[in-house]
This record gives structure tokens, sequence and C-alpha cells, in this order.
């Protein structure tokens, strides 16, 4: 190994071992770097449109595109808080009306089962009663002490929330310049190799953003058309909230199936609402795996499913729940590099050396 490929390996090596250590300080630049390149393209669109014969100028048009997308993510907050700060009260009223329900209908099965078992009513309900505490403000303190949430982590949650959308601002504001300041470092003989590397990644991920845009609006408008047919009173917040949370693999199918059994809980009088739930989700998950995510995701993306619970895990771990967010695009980069690496090494003369 030369004194050049040594010193190469080294830098390797520190960068990877800062990326680690600077992970939670990273985070905002990342995510802030994520959504800008998502939202590039609608930059660049209204930046071309001409106004009084001048093009928008690039700042105003970065205002309005990171406007809009605050708006949109503070709708979506205001359809779904309300839900809950009235649903959350509600649920323990009905919580021992369920448990009986749930204790006649099971009973008689296992009697001729010859198992002699009756639920505890009254231990299940003050079980779900202590987690449950009387309002929604009592809900979200115990989340927030459980999770240890102490006053510095705190402040350092609103900074990064703060701080991702000033990253954002500036990434947008210079993006093509940033661009063209990092193709310059890349060494010429590097160049069409680094180049088509790009490309590949960038028509993966627009492929991906695309995709999962189209999926997370069909699953939006089909949780929310079927849980108005079955009858449920919540069907448009719980509806949109699921389909788009669809996003966060698992995590997001989850949160809205958790509100949907809930608020079939509160409404209905019979096991009519869990059973619709359980249709209707049903449903949406075959109809997202084997069809919309197939058809307008595409394969080419798709990573097998211990690759994507990895995927979560690693970098949830070093980034937090940013990480989350970001870990499937992120994964898809690692793959193309990975197809590469794998394809050089079937083409070198040690893996063809006979």
């Amino acid at each position: 190994m030369t004194s050049e490929q040594k010193q190469t390996w080294l830098w390797l090596a520190v960068g990877l071992a800062l990326l680690w250590m600077l992970g939670p300080v990273l985070a905002p630049f990342v995510a802030g770097a994520i959504v800008a390149y998502a939202l590039n393209p609608a930059v660049d669109w209204l930046s071309a449109r001409r106004i009084a014969k001048r093009n928008l100028p690039r700042s105003l048009a970065v205002m309005i595109v990171i406007l809009a997308v605050a708006f949109a993510m503070l709708a979506l907050i205001l359809i779904v808080l309300p839900v809950l700060q009235k649903q959350l009260p509600l649920l323990q009223q009905k919580v021992p009306l369920f448990l009986n329900r749930l204790d006649l209908a099971l009973s008689p099965w296992l009697e001729r089962a010859g198992l002699n078992m009756r639920f505890n009513v009254a231990g299940l309900h003050d079980l779900l009663s202590q987690q449950l505490e009387e309002s929604g403000d009592k809900i979200w303190a115990t989340v927030l002490a459980s999770a240890k949430v102490g006053g510095i982590a705190l402040l350092g949650w609103l900074g990064n929330l703060i701080l991702i959308p000033v990253v954002l601002f500036y990434l947008l504001l210079d993006w093509h310049g940033l661009i063209a300041r990092g193709r310059r470092l890349i060494p010429p003989r590097w160049l069409p190799r680094a180049t088509g590397f790009v490309v590949e990644v960038n028509g993966l991920l627009a492929q991906y953003l695309r995709g999962q845009l189209a999926v997370m609006l069909t699953l939006a408008i089909y949780y929310s058309a079927a849980l108005a047919i079955a009858g449920f009173d919540v069907a448009l917040p719980v509806g949109i909230l699921t389909g788009l949370l669809i996003f966060i693999p698992y995590l997001g199918y989850g949160l809205g199936l958790i509100l949907a059994v809930l608020a079939a809980l509160l409404q209905f009088d019979s096991f009519y609402g869990l059973g619709a739930v359980i249709a209707i989700y049903g449903f949406g998950q075959v109809l997202e795996s084997f069809l919309l995510t197939p058809r307008l995701v595409g394969e080419k993306i798709g990573l097998h499913p211990l690759a994507v619970i990895f995927a979560l895990l690693a970098f949830g771990q070093v980034f937090g729940f940013v990480g989350i967010l970001l870990a499937l695009p992120a994964s898809a980069i690692v793959a193309v590099a990975l197809r590469r690496l794998g394809t050089q090494y079937t083409d070198s003369s040690f893996y063809r050396k006979s």
C-alpha cells in the first residue's frame, strides 16, 4: 500500500469517526439536506416563472416553498390534535364496557374448549385507567416523563426544530452553487465514475420520492373513504394521518391502526367497529404491499425486510427520530454504492483469476 493510499484510508477513518460522534449534531443538517433535495425542483420551477417581465427571485421562491410546507404540516397537526384531545378522555369511559363485552364474548368459547377462565375485568380496567388518567395533559406529561425528556433535552429538540428550516433555506438558496463546488472537489480522473453514481442515485431517489408521495396520497384517500363508508365519525383525520404517515415504515401504519381501533372502541357498542378496522386496514396493507408500492415506487428501490429493519434501527440510533425518517432513502444510496462495488469486484482480476 502506497503512502497516498494509507493517507486516504486514514482520512476516511477520521471522517467516519467524526460522523459517528457528531451524529446528533448533524441530524438537522442531514434532514435539511434531504428535504432541500426533495423541494429543489419546486424552487427551480417557481424561480423560472416570470412576473412583470422578470424571473421570480430565488430567495422569494424558497420562502414560498418553505411556507407552503410549513402550512401543510400545521394543517395536519390541527387536524390530528383535536381528535386526540377529544378521544383520549372518552376512552377511559368506554374501557369497562368494552372489557365486559370481550369477557362475555370469549368466555363461552373458552368454556367449550375446557378452559375455565374469565377475564379480570376490574384489574384490566384499573391497569388501563392508570395509563389514561382523566386528561390529555396528564397523558402527555406521563409520556414525556417515561421518555426521560429533561429540560436540556427538550431545549436541544426545540433547537433542532428551529435549525432545520434555517438550514433548509440556505441550502435551497445556494443549491446549484453547492453542487458545482462539490463537483470541483472531485479529482478529474474520478469524475466520470462519480457522475454516473450521482446520476443513478438521483434517478433512484427521484423515483422513490415521487412514488412515495403518490402512495401516501392514494392511501390517504382510500383510508378516509373506507372509514367514512364504514360509518366512522373521525374517518377524515384518521384516514389522512394513516396515509401520510406511511412513509415511516411499520410505525406509520401501526399508529394509524391504533387510532382507528380507539375510534372503533369509542364509537360502536358492538364488535362491528373492530371488524371494520381489521378489514379496512388488512386490505390497505395488501393494496400497499402488492399493488401501489411495486407499481408507483418500483421494485428497484425495494430492500429486503431485514435490511429495512436494520436500517431503521441503525439510523435511529445515530440520528434519532430524524434518522428513522431518512433510513430508507439513505439505504437506497448505500444499495447503489454496494451494487457498484459488487460489479467492480466481479470485474476485477482477483475474482476472474482462475
